[in-house]
């Protein structure tokens, strides 16, 4: 039900335009999917730190820092988890439309919840980065242990043990860790992402 008391005032504030015009880049989101152990967040720092380097101004989202802070009522039920996503979209769309170039490393497991988010952020400004990295390599991993507790039933739902994981229909790019070194992943991102993020590019 439509709250008849909520005034929004989007109309009255600085467009998207005026933010991207000020920081010289345009806001887009890098969305990275995969299993846990895939490599996800390892390759979001290496590729915030690559932006910065250009001048270029980068938020990462990452998993467990959102459940730690602003998800941190939330479980891994179904409902939950697609609260988790939804809530993490809408952040994420502040962000794109402030111009900021934002990343976003979340298992999203299925293709339902990853074109709700595109959906609200907007499909032109969603990059759906699928890291491929095989269960078998992330399991190898496991830097948290969780494969190994889920392998033994201690938790629940766990994604590629207890709980599916869907690959990407149609990602704007596959990274598989396990054959690929950290810095060639970052290179094939920056390759995808500064034409669209860096407005020096329109000169060049």
């Amino acid at each position: 039900m439509k709250n008849e008391n909520i005034y929004p005032i989007f109309d009255r504030m600085l467009a998207r335009e005026d933010k991207e015009a000020l920081l010289g880049q345009r806001g887009v989101m890098l969305w990275l999917t995969g299993l846990s152990g895939s490599g996800k967040s390892t390759i979001a720092i290496a590729l915030e730190r690559e932006l910065h380097k250009r001048g270029l101004l980068c938020r990462i989202l990452d998993g467990d820092n959102i459940r730690s802070g602003i998800n941190n009522n939330l479980g891994f039920s179904e409902e939950d988890r697609v609260e988790n996503i939804r809530r993490i979209a809408e952040i994420g769309k502040l962000f794109v439309d402030t111009g900021i170039i934002t990343i976003a490393a979340f298992i999203s497991p299925n293709n339902d919840l990853r074109q709700m988010a595109s959906g609200i952020i907007g499909a032109e400004n969603f990059l759906e980065v699928f890291v491929s990295t095989p269960l078998e390599e992330c399991e190898k991993r496991d830097v948290k242990g969780l494969y190994a507790k889920a392998r033994r039933g201690e938790i629940k739902n766990f994604t590629g043990i207890s709980a599916p994981f869907e690959a990407p229909e149609h990602p704007a790019i596959s990274l598989d860790t396990s054959k690929i070194s950290l810095e060639e992943s970052v290179k094939a991102l920056l390759e995808l992402v500064l034409p669209r993020a860096d407005k020096k590019e329109d000169k060049i």
